[in-house]
């Protein structure tokens, strides 16, 4: 594991930003060619189809790999993603035409959600390729399916100035590398296949519930300030705050391509009761999410909105503040999600559930009430306090569940 955690790190840092950098860059590319109010349609399908996403994740990457349970095999998570994925199209069929959107916003929302389908799909073979310590292969897939799809992306949209055909591209582009590469990728290892069997599946939906639960819940907590604007003001000032809200991405990103090389190590450290080392290590993630954010802060504040500003084509001078606020909250954000893989590695996931539904009643609240007296000013200030609530609890819970630990391997040990 030692000779490869250089290349896996190297690689998925590299594939995993330029992937979760996409949702900036199209931007980008739909406010220059489509014009502020699609671009402001865009944001909020895009964010929408990422919150539906999580309904084919259910229990996401990081529980599959670190699952210790031999009866479960990588054949019932790959059965198991097949009905995910499913629910995940009847649940947005069924969010558009509640929501009664006009037919233009519903289809672009939909096919968005298509496209975060399949990149849900490659995820339950993502687990499998890190599983086998080959993590850089997903880096590579992510690298070139955010680079292609790009490409195709501008030179569609360039060609046709059409929503639409922008994004069936996309789709295209990343059933193609799914089957071309992924897939043959999978089938170059011996994992354990086994024939459908549904009790195994209802087993894996059940003992992942929680961990569902707090994913739809961090997602909505992240888009909360979107909904308000959604329901408060028009689609312009969404693309004013889907922009400021950009280089947060980047800062959650941080945390993710950090932690990820290491998730089959906290595993191998609660299989062998290092709770010191697990715990430090943890610890040590976390510092240098919050050193990046610092960084990011920073250069923020001297050259971000300029910066902005030449890239979108939009006056974003009102907006510094904003800005500062919410970068400072993804990097509370970005420490969270490391504490919330430390404790998906210990299966404490009920507790997480209980940390964002505390957080998903407060940004519910705080969202629409700052949107209405401060606007997009107020849709940042919302983002920061529940980012600061959320991991407020996650230290608690993580200082307790591992006093917890200790005690109960030193209990075994007498």
């Amino acid at each position: 594991m030692k000779n490869n955690i250089r290349k896996n790190f190297l690689w998925n840092a590299v594939g995993s930003t330029l992937n979760a950098s996409t949702s900036l860059f199209f931007l980008i590319i739909v406010t220059r060619l489509n014009g502020i109010n699609n671009a402001g349609i865009f944001t909020f399908a895009f964010s929408t189809a990422c919150l539906l996403q999580v309904i084919a994740l259910y229990y996401g990457r990081a529980y599959q790999v670190t699952e210790r349970n031999d009866k479960i095999s990588d054949s019932d998570y790959i059965y198991s993603r097949y009905f995910s994925c499913l629910l995940m199209l009847v649940v947005s069929l069924a969010f558009v035409f509640i929501r009664g959107y006009k037919l233009y916003k519903i289809i672009i929302i939909l096919l968005l959600t298509i496209y975060k389908l399949v990149e849900a799909f490659s995820e339950v073979v993502y687990a499998i390729i890190q599983k086998n310590n080959d993590l850089y292969k997903v880096g590579i897939s992510l690298f070139f399916k955010g680079l292609v799809g790009l490409i195709i992306f501008f030179i569609v949209d360039a060609l046709t100035k059409n929503l639409l055909f922008s994004i069936i591209s996309l789709i295209l582009t990343n059933v193609i590398i799914l089957l071309l590469y992924d897939i043959r990728n999978l089938r170059q290892y011996n994992y354990v296949k086994t024939k459908f069997n549904f009790s195994k599946i209802k087993l894996i939906f059940t003992s992942g519930f929680f961990t569902f639960l707090f994913t739809i819940l961090t997602q909505y907590v992240i888009n909360a300030s979107k909904y308000a604007i959604d329901s408060n003001m028009t689609d312009n000032y969404q693309t004013i705050f889907g922009i400021i809200l950009m280089p947060a991405t980047l800062i959650t990103l941080c945390g993710q391509f950090l932690v990820h090389p290491f998730l089959v190590m906290f595993s191998d450290d609660l299989k062998e009761n290092k709770i010191k080392d697990f715990s430090k290590l943890v610890v040590k993630i976390m510092f240098y999410v919050l050193l990046f954010g610092l960084l990011a802060d920073i250069i923020a504040y001297f050259i971000g909105i300029p910066f902005l500003e030449l890239v979108y084509n939009i006056k974003l001078d009102k907006y510094l503040h904003a800005l500062i606020i919410i970068i400072s909250g993804a990097t509370l954000f970005g420490m969270s999600y490391i504490l919330s893989n430390a404790l998906i590695s210990m299966r404490k996931t009920f507790i997480q559930s209980v940390i964002f539904i505390i957080a998903s009643i407060f940004t519910l609240f705080a969202s629409n009430k700052l949107v209405v007296l401060s606007g997009v000013n107020g849709a940042s200030i919302s983002y920061f306090l529940t980012m600061l609530l959320i991991l407020i609890m996650y230290i608690i819970v993580f200082v307790i569940e591992i006093k917890k630990l200790k005690k109960s391997i030193k209990k075994d040990n007498i």
